[in-house]
């Protein structure tokens, strides 16, 4: 038996450097909620810190279709 990966001829097995998250899809939305609804505040206490974060995880859930959209890649697309 051998320990040998199987790699299927219609697939290409890219490098990907250490740390990359740019090619991570999952960073997308974080970054964009952080941009949008996190980023340059002043907050009144931790309990506001918490408060504007549950909002900002909240706000998503109702525009699936800006999530879509964030997480889409160019170069995904050209196969």
């Amino acid at each position: 038996m051998s320990n040998a990966l199987f790699v299927p001829v219609n697939v290409t097995i890219l490098p990907l450097p250490p740390k990359s998250p740019n090619l991570n899809p999952v960073e997308n939305p974080w970054r964009f909620t952080r941009k949008n609804w996190l980023s340059s505040r002043v907050f009144k206490s931790y309990d506001d810190i918490i408060a504007h974060c549950r909002d900002a995880r909240r706000k998503p859930e109702s525009q699936p279709w800006r999530i879509m959209s964030i997480g889409r890649r160019e170069w995904a697309n050209g196969f």
